[in-house]
């Protein structure tokens, strides 16, 4: 039957992907993250067919007993694998993909009431990491084989094959290659526009003092005023230095 081989399969992609697993036997009974997976495959069915109440019921009881919160009307792919799962919760028009990869504590989720009533949660497609207690939230699409960072908030789209990391989310690796970041406005971060005048008064002061190119255009009259009190320093011969005398 079609249900025995799709819980053969996602067992065998268990055993694959997660070194703690050490047997067929181990995965099948002690993994919540795969009950909660199978779990909503019924109540996804009971949600499509009108059930809705009884859907929400029996995945409230999923969620007691796993530690996972996947709302029936999410569409899950193939070979999900939540490891650990514990604080997971995957929102009502969420997608996810084939042989996606969540952590604990992660959250595909809105970001607040105002949204649509259509599509206002995450699509993850295939092949897509997430770390651990990472937030990725609105209708964004996380594109294929990209990894999301622990404890990220993305809220943008992210390219195929990239790495995001930070609050909010930034791209830090793309195709295999480091991604740097030169212009703060790139940054996207709360404290972007403080980095931003930081940056902008350097450029100032660097002018003031003539630092950009090399050529120094100010305090030469306090430069001279030093210079000639050293040399009458050195000339008054009266004084007696640290020590002499004793």
């Amino acid at each position: 039957m079609e249900w025995l081989s799709r819980i053969r399969e996602d067992i065998n992609s268990v055993m694959q992907r997660d070194p703690a697993a050490q047997s067929g036997l181990q995965v099948f009974l002690c993994s919540p993250g795969l009950h909660a997976v199978w779990w909503h495959r019924f109540h996804h069915w009971l949600w499509c067919h009108g059930w809705r109440l009884t859907a929400r019921i029996l995945s409230q009881v999923t969620r007691f007993w796993t530690g996972v919160e996947i709302h029936p009307g999410a569409r899950l792919g193939r070979r999900l694998l939540i490891d650990h799962g514990m604080g997971v919760v995957i929102g009502e028009t969420a997608v996810v993909g084939n042989d996606v990869t969540l952590y604990q504590g992660v959250t595909l989720g809105g970001t607040g009431s105002g949204e649509s009533k259509r599509k206002r949660h995450p699509t993850l497609c295939d092949g897509v990491f997430v770390g651990n207690n990472a937030n990725v939230l609105g209708d964004i699409t996380i594109g294929e084989n990209s990894r999301v960072g622990a404890g990220s908030v993305v809220l943008r789209d992210v390219p195929p094959n990239s790495t995001v990391v930070g609050v909010p989310a930034h791209i830090v690796y793309r195709n295999g290659q480091r991604v740097l970041i030169t212009d703060p406005h790139e940054v996207k971060d709360p404290l972007s526009d403080a980095l931003i005048a930081l940056a902008d008064r350097v450029e100032q002061l660097e002018a003031l003092v003539g630092c950009g190119d090399g050529k120094q255009t100010t305090f030469i009259a306090e430069d001279v005023e030093r210079e000639a009190y050293r040399q009458e320093r050195d000339l008054l011969q009266d004084y007696v230095s640290m020590g002499e005398g004793i």
